[in-house]
């Protein structure tokens, strides 16, 4: 996902500070959308869309740590850039634990505002491709039978075929199919690449 199909969301009760941030950030090339409140960017504002928030962090209302908190536990994580016209170190460290890529104060430095935006846009582009990733091995997992699944734990934990034969009380060449239908349904051309698939669905 390039840059330029990603919106730069600004968030910032100060109409003047929206204005100037859009100027800067459409300067470069970047789209930007621009809210007055934490409140009317949940409401209009598109989770499907690539990008990041550039949110102030004192908000009448919800705060921006709050919205932060709110997005992440409703799985709508954008990468967060705060602004603050304080410098607050608890604070700042409390918004960096809850995933902030930045924590700038103002007057703002263009540049180190452009670095950060550029840096959230590139995370919420690996971001979405491993979820894309992650929801397509899912669908694979899905795909395959109550037995398969029974394989596939014991392949990964190391069982010959010969083995869960003899524990599930049927042949080796059937255990052999089903095996082999584990692998091609999941797309692994080997016992490590199954096991790191299903160490990734935490299997």
């Amino acid at each position: 996902m390039s840059s330029s199909q990603s919106v730069v969301r600004v968030v910032d009760d100060e109409e003047s500070v929206r204005r100037s941030l859009s100027g800067l950030l459409e300067s470069v090339g970047l789209r930007v959308r621009t809210y007055g409140s934490a409140q009317d960017f949940l409401a209009i504002d598109s989770p499907d869309t690539p990008g990041c928030l550039v949110l102030d962090l004192h908000l009448p209302g919800m705060s921006g740590l709050d919205l932060q908190r709110q997005l992440a536990d409703s799985g709508r994580a954008l990468p967060v850039i705060f602004l603050t016209g304080l410098a607050d170190v608890p604070t700042a460290v409390h918004a960096m634990k809850g995933g902030a890529v930045e924590f700038l104060t103002k007057p703002l430095n263009a540049p180190a505002l452009l670095d950060a935006v550029r840096h959230a846009i590139e995370k919420d582009r690996e971001a979405r491709a491993e979820r894309r990733s992650l929801d397509e091995l899912r669908r694979r997992y899905d795909s395959l039978t109550p037995r398969e699944r029974e394989v596939l734990q014991r392949v990964i934990a190391g069982r010959l075929s010969k083995q869960i034969a003899a524990e599930f009380g049927t042949s080796e060449a059937t255990v052999k199919e089903q095996r082999a239908q584990v692998m091609q349904k999941m797309q692994a051309h080997s016992v490590i690449a199954l096991t790191l698939s299903a160490k990734r669905l935490g299997l």
